[in-house]
């Protein structure tokens, strides 16, 4: 059987109304028990590459989904996602934008970067837990994630990471 991860879902949003509701809606339909907020792009490539305050997590224990807003401060989420689907540990994980964001060119650069879906955050509360509810239903109980492997390479984007965030 396979070993449960420590996190499932990494919420990567910088606007905690938004980071409320996503909570309220994930764990009111009971999808998700172990869920890990950053607030700005860098603390999620540190999340994800076991980097500053997260150097003691194993770098195999990653989450099954990540929730990625665009608009984010000091590393926007475009950069988020062009390192990890550059990246071998990292780009087989799903990455859901979930963002304000109706610009074609956010849309169509998040897809040419890899990202597994697109959706636009509703302005209204009822919609907004609905949508929250639909994703991680999919996310984290319909779909298959890939196997978990042992991923002990250095790579490039490592070495760019450490640069930009020593």
């Amino acid at each position: 059987m396979p070993e449960k991860r420590a996190v499932e879902i990494l919420l990567v949003e910088d606007d905690p109304d938004d980071i409320d509701l996503t909570l309220h809606a994930l764990r009111e339909h009971k999808l998700a028990n172990r869920i890990h907020v950053v607030q700005d792009g860098e603390q999620a490539l540190n999340f994800l590459f076991c980097r500053e305050k997260y150097g003691n997590r194993k770098p195999n224990d990653q989450p099954k989904l990540v929730l990625l807003d665009l608009k984010l401060p000091k590393v926007d989420g475009l950069e988020v996602l062009r390192v990890m689907k550059s990246e071998y540990r990292t780009k087989a994980i799903p990455v859901v934008i979930l963002t304000s964001s109706k610009e074609e060119r956010d849309l169509s650069g998040a897809y040419e970067l890899g990202a597994n879906s697109y959706i636009q955050k509703p302005v209204d509360f009822t919609s907004f837990r609905e949508r929250v509810k639909e994703l991680g239903y999919y996310w984290l109980l319909v779909n298959e994630p890939p196997p978990v492997t042992h991923r002990t390479k250095t790579s490039e984007v490592e070495e760019w990471l450490g640069s930009k965030v020593s």
